[in-house]
């Protein structure tokens, strides 16, 4: 390199020095189009992470199954004082869906065996929207257990000696029936999805309170 002229030194350097910065540029843009892919990368499983959580938060929302419960005449709204003797045939259905009831509701939640609530106070829950599970006594220990979860501020499960089925999914003008056996937890949540809040007497607003689904 001694033997180049100042010429030669001067073009070899600016040579190397255009190297150099190939090779930055290289490397820069390289790591460039790595930090998109990866931001590209993070984007798209922010998207599927999002659409699996709202599909999700559909599909819980969302009755699942076959809708087996029936639709229910009204027997009216009117309220009775408390103890009132009532005619035969004053209810469209057993237990009753509509009909008179008591001015105040009774407390929303589990009430074990020989914990007696009147049908009339249930009503006036029904009319606030509120779901019925009115199981019979004679019912096992593991499906009480399992009702026992759907109990809430908006959802009452009770004894009732008066059903002519194990148990009763009811809400204002909507009933199912059936035994022990056919309980699934499927059934119940459906029949909560579908009816909770839907009774004549709107006092929890539009949107809803499906209590005890989420077991």
């Amino acid at each position: 390199m001694d033997k180049l002229s100042a010429k030669e030194k001067y073009e070899l350097k600016k040579s190397e020095k255009l190297e150099r910065k190939k090779e930055k540029d290289g490397t820069e843009k390289t790591n460039g189009h790595g930090k998109k892919f990866l931001w590209a990368f993070i984007l798209v499983a922010l998207v599927i992470l999002l659409y699996l959580g709202l599909k999700s938060i559909v599909k819980n929302n969302t009755p699942q199954g076959n809708d087996f419960s029936r639709s229910v005449p009204s027997a009216g709204r009117g309220h009775i004082s408390v103890g009132a003797v009532l005619p035969e045939g004053t209810y469209s259905s057993n237990p009753p869906s509509s009909g008179p009831h008591y001015p105040s509701t009774a407390r929303g939640g589990f009430y074990d065996i020989g914990e007696i609530v009147e049908d009339q106070f249930v009503v006036h829950n029904l009319e606030h929207g509120d779901i019925w599970i009115a199981y019979h006594p004679g019912i096992s220990k593991e499906v009480k257990n399992i009702l026992e979860n759907f109990g809430g501020r908006y959802v009452l499960v009770s004894p009732r000696e008066k059903n002519e089925s194990d148990i009763f999914l009811v809400a204002w003008q909507r009933i199912d029936g059936f035994s022990q056996e056919e309980l699934t937890k499927e059934r119940v949540k459906d029949f909560i999805l579908r009816y909770d809040n839907k009774g004549p007497e709107q006092v929890r607003g539009g949107g809803g309170h499906q209590a005890g689904i989420a077991n």
